[in-house]
């Protein structure tokens, strides 16, 4: 056998497949499709399992794919291991009720050593025990040697979670050598050192399990294989990890090239570099496929890698952004199967920079952090506890705050660390766990003797239809009655189905005495659509010839908002650049609500901008022109197509002129002027690299106009101001009278604490060095407290004042230290902690002055108390 780069066997694989009668289809996004029960895409059937499970028609009976793949379970034995990965890609034939065993065998067969030219004599394959008809395929058709075949046990070969489609499973394994072996007498396939490597999987999905451990053949048994890319590259290459595999090894001489450290020469920044290399990779597709940094779900894995892979380049002594610079070289590694990165490349780049410039600010709060534990708890063991904020909140690694730490004398509960590490992991685990076996489960009801509903609602909001299903509590029965509730499914259907972020139709059905409310509607994977329903008149049954009639006025709304969206998208592109890509939307008959990538909130004039460029094209009366057509002829049109979206061979094109073209199969107006106007009234940040717009079109404007002007006139009338165009000079007036009044209140407050001062030296004496004062001030404010701290600590410098008020229930306690008792070891931020802890509350701040706040105005005088005690606690140690 040949050495064969990575991108070469990939396209030997669908290649050999194709030849074999198989459908190429592209990789799925990372990011499931109608199915919330994977966070992200960890397996090359996962976007297929409603194929397996009959719910949705395969576009042909035989597919191949390279899937992208992430998961994330053991992410940090991602590097200490050269075997751990997060993103890898799965090679995969598939056969839904076509061919089985038989060709399954012959075709993996083939392609190993007709294709591949493997040697027969490095190749085992295991099966599972009990599959007799498997072993007589592979020995007597096949003509596997009896001695290179192996049983294996359910656990090891038999595929199933919980109920649903199983079988047993057939591997394939590469014999490495002796010299890749654990040297025991009895080393076989099986064994848990590194000489027989299992490169393909097929599973003979033949049975259908009821969740008790019966089985029953399935009528038409199916066929999922899976092979790993990467691992078939280590075979192929030679190599012993997919880290020397030729594609990522070229990303790994990339980072070492920026960070000067090289591969093989220290242990510890081998980590490192294998972080790095695996994290990019992963980062780099997710964020291709749409996927943006935030604080849960996919977007909190993607910052955790992304971080993870920052603060690795830290411990090679690289402080500077940059990631964003080595996805330059993951996007031209892997362009040829997936050219989409090189489209994407700015958008990536740009999210990945910004994402690693804001951890560069976040590890410096953790040090901030970490240094204030320090001062604050005067400790010589930092917990465990703290030790986990600082590492799951704010990226901080462990070895680097133990590091920081040794070097001021200070140890950390690193048992206590892992302990709650290990928890954490458990939990990820389990609902890692519950995740994959949840991968099978679907909440349809069993809709499959239905056909795809006929959608008229493009043009027909008034139709003739008949009732094929009614679905009530989950099941399906044959009439609901008055005033019941239940899912309607019809023939065909004026009614939009909520998708792309359109909300669904409303509106009613009608027959004679039959009247019945469209309260939403939705549609399944499968593309029936399902009619949530109000029963108000009469009996719905099963067979029934009705009306289905939409909502016009609100449909009509809805259609404005949606061309708005398009409209809003392009105005955004064209002030702030062609960076801007919709990050998700939600269009009601109310207003729109548009979700972009950009990485600072809008100014006003370039809000100015928008809005001003959205209504010149509504008043320009540009067609608002859908049409159906191939999808290679609007790329060619330039049609913008949504991040992560998966389309069909043909796909339906709204055009607004040449000013906006995008794939989209939502409802439109006919014509921008029919949108009146355009308004956003408000603009913010969603997520790191995201902001919002909310916008108003039509109908709506007019009521926004109403609403700001009778707000003008309240306002007006409260300030006594008779003219509404006087309003803003009038509020300027106010805002110069209140901040000239603010000014000198703060003036008398500083006047009468210096006035006050004196009076606290009052029966005060220096005792031990130092002059204490602990009282209550009535009638005072924190400012004021602060004042008065100040200005005994610069007059006094032997003082140590701790002052306490009480406004509206709530304790304000302030702490001064002056210079010569500072000196003495005097700590005003440890001080007022302990006052107020003894309030219920706490606080801190510098050495010579504090503020606290506490809960317990009873316990004030109490609190006061303990000062002179700590004091001289201070001044002893």
């Amino acid at each position: 056998m040949e050495w064969t780069g990575l991108n070469e066997l990939r396209e030997k694989f669908l290649s050999f497949f194709e030849s074999k009668g198989h459908l190429r289809l592209p990789s799925f996004s990372l990011v499931p499709k109608d199915d919330n029960s994977l966070l992200l895409i960890n397996s090359g059937m996962a976007p297929m399992k409603k194929y397996f499970t009959g719910e949705v028609t395969p576009p042909r009976k035989r597919v191949t794919t390279c899937q992208k793949c992430i998961r994330t379970p053991d992410i940090e034995r991602v590097g200490i291991t050269a075997r751990h990965g997060t993103y890898f890609e799965m090679l995969g034939n598939f056969s839904f009720g076509d061919y089985f065993k038989h060709e399954a065998t012959a075709w993996a067969w083939e392609f190993f050593t007709k294709v591949l030219e493997m040697p027969v004599d490095k190749l085992y394959v295991s099966i599972y025990e009990n599959d007799d008809e498997a072993y007589k395929i592979w020995t007597e058709e096949i003509g596997v040697e009896p001695s290179h075949m192996v049983r294996l046990g359910k656990e090891d070969n038999f595929w199933e979670h919980g109920s649903g489609p199983c079988g047993p499973c057939s591997e394939i394994y590469f014999d490495r050598g002796d010299e890749k072996g654990c040297g025991k007498p009895d080393c076989h396939v099986g064994c848990e050192c590194d000489r027989f490597v299992e490169v393909w999987n097929i599973v003979f999905s033949q049975f259908e399990n009821d969740g008790n451990g019966n089985y029953t053949p399935l009528a038409h048994p199916n066929i999922d294989t899976g092979m790993g890319l990467e691992r078939l590259a280590c075979v192929m290459q030679g190599v012993d990890n997919l880290f020397l595999v030729d594609t990522v090894q070229n990303i790994m001489k990339k980072i070492s090239e920026i960070t000067g450290v090289n591969y093989g020469e220290d242990d510890k920044k081998d980590i490192s570099l294998r972080v790095i290399t695996d994290h990019i990779r992963s980062t780099t597709f997710m964020i291709g496929d749409g996927v943006l940094p935030s604080n849960e779900g996919k977007g909190y894995v993607l910052r955790r890698l992304l971080r993870r892979a920052a603060r690795h380049g830290r411990l090679l002594g690289y402080k500077d952004a940059f990631l964003y610079k080595v996805c330059e070289t993951v996007i031209k590694e892997n362009e040829s199967a997936y050219p989409e990165l090189r489209e994407k490349q700015d958008f990536i780049t740009k999210i990945i920079r910004v994402e690693e410039e804001s951890f560069q600010k976040t590890i410096d709060q953790g040090f901030k952090l970490l240094q204030g534990i320090v001062d604050d708890q005067d400790i010589k063991v930092l917990s465990g506890e703290d030790a986990f904020k600082l590492n799951d909140t704010y990226g901080f690694p462990i070895d680097l705050t133990r590091e920081i730490l040794s070097e001021q004398g200070i140890d950390v509960d690193v048992d206590r660390f892992h302990e709650l590490l290990k928890e954490q992991k458990q939990r990820s685990r389990d609902a890692r766990k519950k995740e994959d076996t949840d991968a099978w489960i679907s909440d349809s009801t069993d809709l499959s003797d239905i056909a795809k509903t006929e959608f008229c609602g493009y043009t027909d909001l008034n139709t003739g239809s008949k009732v094929l299903a009614i679905i009530k509590d989950g099941i399906r029965v044959d009439s609901v009655g008055e005033n019941e509730t239940a899912l309607v499914v019809l023939d065909k259907t004026p009614f939009y189905a909520e998708s792309g972020g359109q909300v669904g139709d409303t509106g009613v059905m009608e027959s004679g005495t039959l009247e019945v409310d469209v309260d939403d509607t939705t549609k399944d994977a499968s593309g029936v659509y399902l009619h949530s329903c109000t029963i108000k008149s009469g009996t719905l049954e099963v067979g029934t010839e009705l009306r289905a009639i939409v909502d016009f006025d609100r449909r009509a709304n809805i259609m404005r908002n949606h061309t708005a969206a398009h409209l809003l998208q392009a105005a955004l592109r064209e002030v702030l650049g062609n960076h801007v890509h919709q990050a998700g939307q939600l269009v009601t008959d109310h207003s729109v609500r548009f979700d972009f990538t950009h990485f600072e909130a809008l100014t006003d004039e370039e809000l100015k901008k928008v809005e001003d460029l959205v209504n010149k094209k509504i008043l320009a009366s540009i067609p608002v022109v859908t049409k159906e057509m191939p999808i290679e002829e609007a790329k060619k049109l330039g049609a913008m197509a949504l991040f992560g979206e998966k389309y069909g061979d043909v796909v339906r094109v709204v055009s607004i002129g040449k000013f906006s073209v995008e794939f989209c199969g939502g409802t439109h107006a006919t014509n921008t002027s029919s949108l009146g106007l355009f308004r956003i009234r408000q603009e913010g940040s969603v997520a790191s690299g995201v902001r919002r717009i909310e916008a108003i079109t039509g109908i709506s404007v007019l009521q926004y106009m109403n609403d700001v002007r009778e707000t003008v006139l309240n306002v007006c009338e409260t300030l006594k101001i008779s003219n509404t165009k006087a309003l803003e000079e009038g509020a300027q007036k106010i805002a110069t009278l209140l901040h000239d009044q603010q000014k000198e209140i703060a003036e008398l407050n500083t006047k009468l604490a210096a006035m006050q001062v004196d009076n606290l030296f009052i029966n005060s004496e220096i005792e031990n060095g130092v002059r204490i004062i602990a009282k209550k001030i009535d009638n005072a404010n924190a400012d004021a407290l602060r004042a008065m701290c100040e200005r005994t600590k610069d007059v006094a410098p032997l003082s140590v004042v701790v002052l306490a008020c009480e406004n509206d229930g709530k304790v304000t306690f302030a702490a001064s230290c002056g210079k010569d008792a500072k000196a003495l070891g005097v700590n005003a931020g440890k001080l007022v902690k302990a006052v107020a802890q003894a309030a219920g509350g706490n606080g801190g701040g510098k050495p010579d002055m504090a503020m606290a706040g506490a809960k317990n105005p009873e316990k004030i005088d109490e609190a006061l108390a303990i000062v002179k005690e700590t004091v001289y606690g201070m001044i002893k140690a």
